[in-house]
Formats: C-alpha cells, sequence, structure tokens
C-alpha cells in the first residue's frame, strides 16, 4: 500500500475526533527551525465546503487492539487498516507544510498492540519532527490511555497540546460499551498532565529555557447521546474535569452511528445536534460566566431545555434576579443578563466610568439589546415594555426551528430540516408532516409554554 492509501484511510478515520483546537500556544520562529505556532489558531487553508483546516488531522494507525461498541476503527470492524511508519508521517508533515497546506498537525492512533508500543511510535515520529526536520509548528497529540506514565511525559514534551479522550459520560456506560478502557486508566494521565503541565510554568518562570511540557495544555472529548446519562451529570463531570485536571477544552460529540451494535441506538438514530449545541453554549457558561453547573440543571429538571439556551432558561427560572440596573450592577450580575457577553460587558464597565449609559450608548458601543432590553433598566428606567409573549418571542432560539433547502435536481427546491433543528420537528417531518409547517407547530407550542412559565 503506497503512501496516498494510508492518508486516505487514516485521515477519513479520524474525521471522527472533534477534540482538536490549535489555540492556546506561542511560540515564534527562530533562526534554523521551520515553522511556528500561533496561540490564536493557525487558519490558512479552508476545505470545499468552507471549513478552515490548519491541521494535517490523521492516525499512525487505525489497527485497533481494543472493540469499542462506538468506534469505526474497533478490532471486530470490517474496514481498511492502515499504519504509518514515523517516517512516512514526518515526510507527508513536512510536504503538506511546505505547500502551505497544513500549519500543524493532529496525532492520534488506535492501539496498535499495545498502548505503549503505539505510544512509542507516535513519540518517534514527533522526534522526528522536532529534532531531524527541525519542525518548529503546532503540534496535538493524543495520549493513549494505559500507556507508561514514562511515555506521557516524553510525549508531552514533544507536542503544544496533549488530549486524553474521556469517551462517555460514566465509568458504567465505559464498561458497557468500551470494556477494553478503564476510568483509572484515562484519569491517571490525565492528572500527570495537569501536574507536570503546571510544574513546567514554574520552571520556566525561573529558568527561560527549561523544557516546556504541554505549554498549550489538556483536552478530552466525551461522546453524547449513546448512552442515557442526563445533560446534569455531563455538566457534573465537566465542572469535575476543569477544577481537578485544568482543561483548556472539553469537546462533545453527538453520536454518529457508523457501526451496527445491539448496545448502541439504531443505525437510523438521529444525532443529538441541538444537544451537543447546548452542551457547549453550557460549557461556555462555566468557562467565562461564572455559572456553576448546579445553576444551570435542577433534579426535576436534568436535561436543557431544547428551545431556550441555558443562559435564557436560568433568567425564566430566576425572574427576581431582574432587572439589573446597567450603570450600578456589578461585572458578575451583567454577565447573567441574557444577550450581554463578555466583550460587552467590558464596554459597559469602561463607558460608564465616564458617563450615565442609556439605550442610545449601549448601542453606541456595541450591546446588542434583541434580548438584554427586557432584563435591564438604564437610570432606572426600564428601555423596553413588552408583554410576556412578546419577550416569549425574542427568548426563543431560532436555531430549534430551523429549515433549510435540499436540491433535489436543477429546477426542483424542496424545504429541510437542518439536523441541528430541535427533535420535535424531525418527528413530525418523520410522520409526513412538511418541513416549514413542522417548524411552525413546534414554534408555536414551545411560545405557548414559555409563556405560561414566565
Amino acid at each position: 500500500m503506497d503512501m496516498f492509501e494510508k492518508l486516505k484511510i487514516l485521515t477519513d478515520a479520524a474525521k471522527y475526533d472533534v477534540a482538536c483546537t490549535s489555540s492556546g500556544s506561542d511560540r515564534r520562529g527562530r533562526q534554523g527551525v521551520l515553522g511556528n505556532a500561533v496561540a490564536a489558531g493557525i487558519c490558512h487553508s479552508f476545505a470545499a465546503d468552507g471549513r478552515c483546516i490548519s491541521l494535517l488531522k490523521v492516525l499512525l494507525s487505525n489497527d485497533c487492539a481494543f472493540d469499542c461498541a462506538y468506534c469505526v476503527n474497533r478490532r471486530s470492524a470490517e474496514c481498511r487498516r492502515a499504519t504509518f511508519t514515523p517516517e512516512e508521517l514526518c515526510s507527508l508533515t513536512m510536504e503538506f507544510y511546505r505547500r502551505n497546506y497544513i500549519e500543524g498537525l493532529f496525532l492520534s492512533s488506535a492501539v496498535l498492540g499495545t498502548p505503549d508500543r503505539t505510544m512509542e511510535l507516535m513519540i518517534e515520529a514527533l522526534r522526528i519532527l522536532r529534532e531531524e526536520f527541525r519542525f518548529n509548528g503546532y503540534i496535538h497529540a493524543k495520549t493513549i490511555p494505559g500507556a507508561d506514565p514514562l511515555l506521557v511525559q516524553r510525549i508531552g514534551l514533544l507536542a503544544d497540546r496533549l488530549s486524553v479522550n474521556i469517551e462517555l459520560p460514566s465509568e458504567i456506560s465505559l464498561n458497557q460499551l468500551a470494556p477494553d478502557k478503564k476510568k483509572t486508566a484515562i484519569l491517571r494521565p490525565m492528572g500527570q498532565i495537569a501536574v507536570q503541565s503546571a510544574q513546567s510554568k514554574r520552571e520556566l518562570a525561573v529558568y527561560r529555557n527549561a523544557p516546556a511540557f504541554a505549554p498549550a495544555g489538556q483536552s478530552t472529548q466525551m461522546i453524547i447521546g449513546a448512552t442515557p446519562e442526563t445533560d446534569r451529570h455531563i455538566m457534573d463531570l465537566t465542572e469535575g474535569l476543569y477544577k481537578k485536571y485544568a482543561l483548556k477544552r472539553v469537546f462533545y460529540s453527538a453520536y454518529l452511528p457508523v457501526v451496527e451494535d445491539r448496545r448502541l441506538p439504531a443505525l437510523n438514530f438521529q444525532p443529538p445536534l441541538l444537544r451537543e449545541h447546548r452542551l457547549y453554549q453550557a460549557d461556555w457558561l462555566l468557562r467565562y460566566y461564572n455559572f456553576h453547573a448546579s445553576e444551570l440543571l435542577t433534579e426535576e429538571e436534568p436535561n436543557f431545555d431544547p428551545y431556550l439556551d441555558p443562559k435564557c432558561t436560568w433568567a425564566v427560572r430566576h425572574p427576581a434576579f431582574f432587572p439589573v440596573e446597567v450603570n450600578t450592577a456589578s461585572k458578575e450580575e451583567l454577565l447573567r443578563v441574557p444577550g450581554i457577553g463578555p466583550k460587552s460587558v467590558l464596554r459597559i464597565l469602561a463607558a460608564r466610568r465616564v458617563q450615565k449609559l442609556g439605550m442610545p450608548e449601549l448601542k453606541r458601543i456595541g450591546v446588542v439589546l434583541k434580548r438584554a432590553q427586557y432584563f435591564i433598566t438604564c437610570n432606572g428606567r426600564a428601555p423596553a415594555h413588552a408583554n410576556r409573549a412578546e419577550i416569549a418571542n425574542a427568548l426563543l432560539d431560532p436555531k430549534a426551528f430551523s429549515v433549510g433547502v435540499q436540491q433535489l435536481s436543477l429546477d426542483e427546491f424542496v424545504p429541510k430540516v437542518l439536523p441541528d433543528a430541535a427533535p420535535a420537528v424531525h418527528q413530525l417531518t418523520a410522520h409526513g408532516v412538511a418541513a416549514p409547517a413542522a417548524a411552525r407547530m413546534v414554534r408555536e407550542e414551545a411560545l405557548t409554554c414559555l409563556t405560561r412559565r414566565m
């Protein structure tokens, strides 16, 4: 098998791993080395569908010794297998870089024999890139659960970011769907990376030329929708991971049926893309809005509302918190107003030092008031007066009722529900209701229910 065939197989097998970002590492180019790494992300190439491509995202091998039920590369799956040698992988990376196709590398792998052997091959590939090719660009490497801690330490000195996929939200689900993986084998390298990364930062503060260990931190990924865990369980887990292991990102991947297994949803299962979107929104609230997981979901309502974003849901549940006076409220209070984000909060705090803020001033500094106007006061006056139905209409998330157009031929176009619309819309269309009518019916019902809640 030639390198091009291997590349097609191993890049296709890597597409299901969403835990790759090129942000967080800032390293300038130096004389005698090739490339650099940019903290804001490296986005110089685009795919035909408009996606930004900055990294060569590839597996070292898809020949896996594990038999995880949800994985397209599992041991029992019938698929073409391929494995790069470290030299082949390095050659491809450098050729792509010289052609300006990529700015860095995202390297993962199936478990080729044993976790230790797999990690050794990955380390050898990164060593060749760094030492022989003098490649100074961004590298994100996956740590194989169960590998020796010394191997984790070695790869951390070569890569900018490390990640260990937690895969599933609970140990019960992990034992059921991925019996070869153990909770301790996943969490142990997470803890090691967190400790060594913090230690490296302290050493660099004292010794300028000290070796950097995973300077862009670590991330993880979990699959959503393949198992019965609630959103509250997932957010509690996420908050714990951020606090205990100092993760940069937790990625959520809506379960996509790629293999048939009695333990998994059927192949015609609709991936929960809207649920994935809500989890990302809630994750953002944890990291940048000073929310806690316990505030976003309750035992009575353990899952996110498909028709409202989590911040609006919290606002509806806490009417006593509002209205918020923009001229006197604290940063934390302003961050809780629907429609006002961290950048707008900073603008408000800066502007009110020199003047009293009213609606014209808020609009002038770029604050989006479509939703916020119903939850704030300016100099004691409410900027907008509306009944409950009007407020509810402004709060509903249009994404939940999204309808696009499907082209059947050059002359025939039909409305189609978009994949990330609410499940109720998909259910109605599955029973023969036209997409626009289904979206309208669900929206009207959601509007009625929300109006009653307010």
